[in-house]
């Protein structure tokens, strides 16, 4: 019996190599990467390896080169690391890598609806929504220029109670750029002491936390099996459903009241394309995709400008000579207290400075994921149908092919000789090709704006005995500095 028992246990054994063997051959198209495991695939490399940290995709593009692939158990994802691997994937292959993986958690959270997560014909019908409702909401314009002002004064008064004292930005920053997504989507702001605020702003920190955490891995590895136990994956679900019953309760208020006949808000202007489509069988425009673009519109649009801004008034507290610089070209420029996002041509410095910022503490670990569409040929690897493609937008702002001093905060590389802005064209801090950001312009003008207005009012300045505020990113599924402290000295012209 013992001799029988050893005798299966070999040939187990060996069983398991062969499938093993057979499954690597299998995946010999793939480009290189990480030693696949059986069950764990290849991300005991990170884990166990080099580490997580913002530079572990680029660490792993040194070993591997520009495109190579991260096994989660049996799902393979193609990282493209660099500016040309990247622009080659987004743009020179627009249609092939336009799809968003639909992955087990993805699928939970938005059902195949809204802009970020979707694919096929709704999302091409709910993007197009996008787009053209933001030009009509102002995007662009000097209507919404207002609102977003209004908003930035709103947060200069928060700043001016701390009274030049230390303290974190993080939250008001936050408040702000999400109140400003709630005028545009519902019409009105919130008190910042509003409950339902409050817990909308709670809801969007735990999605982002939620999306750089090992249980949203182990999710996607073993949905079958997550799906049944407690963890913090539950919690995520339950925010997003929150955030969804927002949105709806939201839209009956405006469905009660009418105002889509006059439409002045997202919603508004929602509800009067179902009203226009009802009859069309193709449409897609219903109350669900319409509650999950305002969910994607808050999880996307608040932590890339908040976080941008909170990176901002770091950076200008560490380099207080390119803050003093920008201060005094936007003085001697903007002579008057009233400005236009038209402004910014005028301001080559201030533009350089904001477009530093952007590149070099972009906001998000990586761009998000995309899906092959039809099987890919690239630089003589064979991409699969359905593979994931993960572009690491952060390499080509930090490729050292294209940037003189790539891991340095230094506006000089947005200026030419004679101090003109010039663009560069592996920024790609918006993304590229089929899904770039359709919000960029908004992100841009409120940015700027928040930016004019807060180094008009304060001189941001290091807490006493402080020496530097640390540049180094937390790292979630957004890429935030670390909590810090800051003095807003009020400016005495203000």
């Amino acid at each position: 019996m013992e001799g029988t028992g050893i005798l299966f246990t070999v040939l187990l054994a060996i069983l398991l190599l062969l499938n093993y063997l057979k499954q690597q051959w299998s995946r010999r198209h793939f480009p290189p990467g990480p030693l696949s495991l059986p069950l764990i695939g290849g991300v005991w490399r990170i884990n166990f390896g080099i580490g997580c940290t913002v530079e572990t995709p680029m660490k792993l593009a040194e070993q591997y080169g520009d495109i190579f692939t991260v096994w989660g158990g049996n799902i393979p994802v193609v990282v493209l690391s660099g500016f040309e691997a990247v622009k080659e994937g987004l743009i020179d292959h627009l249609e092939d890598f336009s799809d968003r993986p639909q992955t087990g958690f993805t699928t939970l959270i938005a059902r195949g609806k809204g802009v970020a997560l979707s694919n096929g014909h709704t999302w091409k019908q709910q993007r197009r929504f996008g787009v053209v409702t933001l030009r009509k909401l102002g995007v662009g314009k000097r209507s919404l220029e207002g609102q977003i002002e209004e908003e930035s004064q709103q947060l200069v008064e928060v700043f001016t109670r701390e009274k030049g004292q230390p303290f974190d930005p993080a939250l008001p920053l936050t408040n702000s750029v999400s109140n400003l997504i709630c005028a545009l989507s519902f019409g009105h702001r919130f008190p910042l002491e509003d409950e339902t605020f409050k817990k909308l702003i709670d809801a969007l920190r735990f999605t982002l936390k939620f999306g750089g955490s090992i249980f949203l891995g182990l999710y996607e590895l073993f949905p079958w099996l997550m799906k049944h136990l407690p963890g913090p994956h539950k919690k995520a679900s339950h925010v997003t459903e929150m955030l969804l019953s927002l949105a709806k309760k939201e839209t009956q208020k405006h469905k009660e009241q009418k105002s889509f006949q006059d439409p002045r808000d997202l919603i508004d202007f929602y509800l009067l394309e179902i009203e226009k489509r009802k009859n069309d069988p193709t449409s897609t425009y219903d109350e669900e995709n319409l509650a999950q673009i305002i969910h994607d519109f808050f999880v996307a649009g608040t932590e890339t400008s908040a976080t941008s801004l909170k990176w901002a008034i770091l950076l200008l507290a560490n380099y207080p000579d390119i803050q003093d610089k920008a201060y005094k070209e936007i003085e001697d420029v903007l002579c008057s207290s009233s400005f236009s996002y038209q402004d910014l041509k005028k301001l080559p410095y201030t533009n350089a400075v904001l477009h530093e910022i952007l590149r070099l503490k972009y906001p998000l670990l990586f761009g998000l994921p995309r899906q092959t569409s039809k099987d890919v040929k690239m630089r003589g690897f064979l991409i699969p149908k359905g593979t994931s493609i993960v572009p690491n937008v952060r390499s080509a702002l930090l490729d050292p092919k294209y940037w003189e001093s790539p891991k340095e905060f230094n506006p000089k590389h947005f200026l030419d000789q004679d101090g003109h802005f010039v663009a560069n064209e592996a920024f790609l801090a918006f993304g590229a090709g089929a899904r770039v950001c359709f919000g960029e312009h908004l992100a841009r003008m409120e940015i700027f704006i928040f930016f004019v207005n807060l180094l008009r009012a304060f001189r941001f300045q290091l807490p006493p005995g402080v020496k530097e505020l640390n540049e180094e990113p937390a790292v979630a599924l957004s890429t935030p500095p670390h909590p810090y402290k800051v003095c807003a000295v009020p400016r005495s012209s203000s």
